[in-house]
């Protein structure tokens, strides 16, 4: 009788995981977070922090291609909270996606299983709490896809492999900073920057001599370009966003907002320790932290000055970002080389050109693509389509094209459909760096330049090997092109990665839709999703 209770207990998980949109086929990972507040130090300030499972940053995630990540997320916050995946597509699943524009947040008290897929992914990634400001306090962790045991990699097994999560910080709590948005008020400079969330000689790595390891750099700041460099050691670049680049070597690399870098480094040198430099980039005032490089054998500490790296050279880091080339002949997540798909061969279905500023409103601060700056609905958009609420948010509210005109507040989302195939082109005529990223998508960037984009920039367009990725940034007075197949429905997010910009509305939906209506396009709603603002009282389905 016990025997027939188990088995009908575990039918009834596979088939509630099945109707979840996951893959009786592959694998599953099952995580539990609970996150919580705690006390924090990274600067040597105390400050209240976010914590997942008491950790800052928060436990990694391990899985292969196609394993299904069951993340059950009980919130002891006192304020919602939301947990989304940086570079993780969630193929047919923008319910997964974790941002307010398609997911209604954990309330206090109050648990929620997230039901991912690493669909046809590799590579490195991280994520991050998308709510109410909560990056400025923690809760963000690595990710890492590594490929199927028959898939052949283009590189040997390192001796490690280490997870680094750099980028600006700030001493004042994530309150504070949200209330000084709120108010109509830029972010001041950043105090500082963190290695895995220690300041100034805070983080150890230990290595053998003689072997080589692979390091996942991932720029988890909220406002500061970051250069990334090792006392001494020359850094051969492997995969960036789950593409195997060509294995170019760098002595520093640039390292935007929400991008992530994967570099094999051979331990080379006379056995002692080395200091692992993060710097900011772009700055008026160069921030510099460090890490420590151990050798195991080592009886000697860091010594010697810290190296320097590029601090405002504009042409260093634009020449930098077009060395970062496809490795043609490389297997991706699947065992068909990564050069097999020839994107520059396909016929573009439209141009989109999206042109940020930075505008005051009523004598506040905002931001704005094309001249709209985005407000967060009462409902989840992703929750409002479905269930056809009305009012919500308006189809074609996202102009295809800057207008130049006065800025203005909406809930902005683009209408797209189903295996289009678009150049989108990001126009900056501020003075500053932007990183954008898209939820949902691997895109290629064909070019980038100084200037203003014109149909004749496409002449200079990488058409054969450029780099697929989910973020890329824009230098200023200058513009970036990509190349993006929609082949993913649902509702995404494109915004700015620097969050205080993406919070005053540097950000918007692009709703890509298919008629046929049908599980081979997108999953269904999950049964356990949270249901908030005008959805609350409907039902999801049952089963």
């Amino acid at each position: 009788m016990r025997d027939s209770r188990v088995l009908c207990s575990l039918i009834a998980l596979l088939l509630s995981l099945a109707v979840h949109g996951v893959y009786g086929d592959s694998p599953y990972r099952f995580f539990t977070w609970k996150i919580t507040y705690g006390d924090i130090y990274p600067l040597g300030v105390k400050q209240q922090g976010i914590l997942i499972n008491g950790q800052f940053p928060g436990p990694q995630i391990d899985a292969v291609t196609n394993d299904n990540l069951i993340i059950s997320v009980y919130n002891y916050l006192r304020e919602p909270f939301l947990i989304s995946w940086n570079g993780l597509q969630q193929r047919r699943n923008s319910w997964q996606d974790g941002v307010y524009g398609t997911t209604c947040p954990i309330p206090p008290g109050k648990n929620f299983t997230y039901v991912l897929q690493a669909k046809d992914q590799i590579g490195s990634y991280f994520y991050f709490p998308s709510f109410l400001f909560h990056k400025a306090a923690g809760a963000f962790g690595g990710i890492r896809i590594w490929s199927r045991p028959r898939i052949p990699v283009p590189f040997p097994p390192p001796a490690g492999d280490f997870t680094v999560l750099a980028g600006d910080w700030y001493r004042s709590n994530h309150y504070v900073l949200r209330r000084l948005l709120d108010s109509g008020h830029n972010l001041p400079f950043p105090d500082g920057l963190l290695i895995n969330g220690r300041g100034w000689n805070g983080y150890t790595f230990t290595v053998e001599p003689g072997r080589t390891y692979r390091f996942r750099i991932s720029n988890v700041g909220l406002t500061t370009s970051i250069n990334f460099r090792i006392q001494g050691h020359s850094m051969k670049l492997v995969e960036v966003e789950g593409s195997h680049t060509l294995q170019n070597t760098y002595a520093a690399l640039d390292i935007h907002l929400g991008q992530t870098y994967s570099v094999l480094v051979t331990m080379d040198q006379a056995p002692q320790d080395y200091y692992i430099v993060v710097s900011s980039r772009f700055t008026p005032r160069v921030l510099t932290t460090t890490a420590i490089l151990h050798y195991s054998n080592s009886r000697r500490g860091v010594s010697g000055p810290i190296p320097g790296g590029p601090t405002t050279e504009i042409a260093w880091s634009l020449n930098q970002a077009r060395s970062i080339r496809w490795n043609l002949t490389a297997s991706g997540p699947r065992p068909n080389p990564q050069g097999s798909y020839h994107y520059g061969m396909i016929k573009i279905s439209r141009t989109i050109t999206l042109a940020n500023s930075a505008p005051y409103m009523n004598g506040k601060q905002r931001y704005a693509i094309n001249s709209v700056s985005f407000v967060p609905a009462d409902t989840p958009l992703k929750l409002a389509d479905y269930f056809k609420i009305p009012g919500v948010f308006t189809l074609g509210s996202m102009p295809t094209s800057p207008n130049w005109g006065n800025a203005y507040l909406q809930t902005s989302v683009m209408a797209a459909n189903f295996r289009e195939f678009v150049e989108i082109v990001f126009q900056n005529w501020e003075d500053t760096v932007q990183s954008y990223h898209i939820d949902g998508y691997s895109f290629f960037v064909v070019g980038m330049d100084g200037g203003q984009w014109t149909p004749a920039s496409r002449t200079r367009y990488n058409l054969r090997d450029t780099v697929a990725r989910s973020t890329t940034q824009v230098y200023p007075r200058s513009w970036t092109a990509i190349y993006m197949a929609l082949d993913n429905v649902g509702m995404w997010n494109i915004r700015s990665e620097n969050w205080a910009r993406q919070y005053l509305g540097q950000q918007f939906y692009l709703r890509v839709y298919s008629p046929a209506n049908s599980w081979r396009d997108e999953l269904p709603i999950p049964k356990n999703a949270l249901l908030c603002g005008r959805a609350r009282g409907r039902h999801t389905r049952p089963l």
